[in-house]
């Protein structure tokens, strides 16, 4: 009876503990790619502030070889890409009440006016907007329904084509965002982030097999449009003078990940280096679209502005 009791009491002990730290910080190392290696983390987006580092990622449930269950979207934080903190989950598909489909899709997060605005996607209700005080979170829906939805992306025909947030603010202030599957759209944002001012328009890249994943940044005054390519996916790129193009195709960035069909990053200078950040598969043998794992490498610039191909590697960036 009393290793009964003494079971039952540790049981609630570790349940207890369980919830605990589901609510609290959590500090971890960076040992080489991938750096999280207790949960799967897909779809990483990134921005600096100050001398931190703020990652935002989508979170798979690890049901291998199955349909994709994302229900969260998580953040951590660093100062030097080897310690790292995970805090408690900011945002959920389930704040976003417009929602049908229950999956959390790509998001990238951005700082304005002294807030952030996390812009999410789902698998076909659309693009939302969530909103915080803080780049950790917690977030809520800023606006209650989509930002952008499907008849926004009037060339496409699927039901995922509005998907793949990706920001920018340019230095004259104004926001930008691209996003789309098989096609690429972009508009511009009001001042308040959380409206499109001016029509949605589509973009092309002559030469290129564009997928998904957009991600816009800018160097040396050029504007740079990375983005998922054939499938299974690599990350190419193309160059532009103007944000609205036209963009001219440079090629190949990063091949197909290790064990993952597809291929999502983001692209950051952090510290006065150039990071590559994206995910793949290997935490898993075989891998699995459902099991994947952010990782970190450099990315460097040629003479001439073109970026050198990513050499994707295990040791990554520490």
């Amino acid at each position: 009876m009393d290793k009964v009791f003494n079971f039952i009491l540790f049981f609630l002990f570790t349940c207890s503990s369980l919830v605990a730290q589901q609510d609290s910080l959590y500090g971890f190392k960076a040992n080489g790619n991938p750096i999280i290696t207790h949960k799967f983390t897909p779809d990483p987006a990134a921005f600096v502030e100050g001398d931190t580092l703020w990652l935002f990622t989508g979170h798979d449930e690890g049901k291998k070889n199955s349909s994709l269950v994302m229900k969260n979207w998580l953040v951590f934080s660093t100062t030097d890409l080897v310690n790292w903190t995970e805090y408690p989950v900011p945002l959920k598909v389930s704040d976003f009440s417009w929602d049908k489909t229950g999956r959390a899709y790509a998001a990238q997060a951005i700082k304005r006016n002294g807030k952030y605005y996390w812009y999410i996607s789902t698998d076909g209700s659309g693009i939302g907007v969530a909103v915080s005080e803080y780049p950790q979170g917690p977030y809520a829906d800023a606006i209650g329904k989509p930002l952008l939805t499907p008849d926004d992306c009037f060339a496409s025909d699927h039901y995922w084509s509005c998907i793949d947030p990706s920001l920018i603010i340019d230095d004259d202030g104004q926001a930008w965002i691209f996003w789309g599957n098989g096609e690429c759209y972009y508009a511009r944002l009001k001042e308040n982030m959380v409206e499109i001012e001016g029509p949605v328009k589509q973009l092309k890249i002559d030469g290129a097999d564009y997928t998904e994943a957009p991600w816009i940044h800018k160097y040396n005054g050029k504007y740079y449009l990375s983005f998922a390519e054939g499938y299974p996916e690599r990350t190419a790129y193309a160059i532009a003078d103007r944000i609205e193009g036209p963009y001219v195709y440079k090629g190949i960035l990063n091949e197909i990940p290790g064990n993952a069909d597809t291929n999502h990053q983001a692209i950051v200078e952090f510290k006065n280096e150039w990071y590559f950040i994206y995910h793949n598969g290997g935490q898993q043998p075989n891998g699995s679209l459902s099991t994947r794992s952010t990782c970190i490498d450099r990315l460097y610039y040629a003479e001439d502005g073109t970026i050198r191909k990513v050499l994707m590697t295990s040791d990554g960036v520490q």
